[in-house]
């Protein structure tokens, strides 16, 4: 069973910057799409950010575009969410999500436990 182990969260001001981590268990990572979504009180799960295996196309929601940037270092297993210019709305539980082969847009199947993000002054 693959497992996901989401990391950096925290309490930051307006304007400020966190960056996420998350870290794989499975074998050849180069071949999972990844992706993080979070969840705010009161909504819906929403997708943030995805990336392909190798990293070569990644996707955003329109409310994170050009403020967060997804990465991947697939000799570490691992995902990275780099979020700057953080706004009070991107208050919510970040969570990282994996899927073996397809797209980037297909579901994803395998979840991390979320890490808590707060943006507030």
């Amino acid at each position: 069973q693959v497992q996901l182990v989401e990391s950096g969260g925290g309490v930051v001001q307006p304007g400020g910057s966190l960056r996420l981590s998350c870290t794989s268990s499975g074998r050849n990572f180069n071949s999972w799409n990844m992706a993080w979504f979070r969840q705010a009180p009161g909504k819906e799960r929403e997708s943030v950010a995805a990336i392909s295996g190798t990293g070569g196309r990644t996707s955003y929601t329109d409310s994170v575009q050009g403020r967060f940037f997804i990465s991947r270092v697939n000799a570490r297993n691992t995902v990275y969410l780099q979020m700057n210019n953080l706004r009070p709305e991107d208050t919510a539980i970040y969570y990282c999500a994996g899927r073996y082969g397809g797209n980037i847009d297909d579901p994803y199947n395998y979840w991390g436990q979320g890490t808590q993000v707060t943006v507030s002054s």
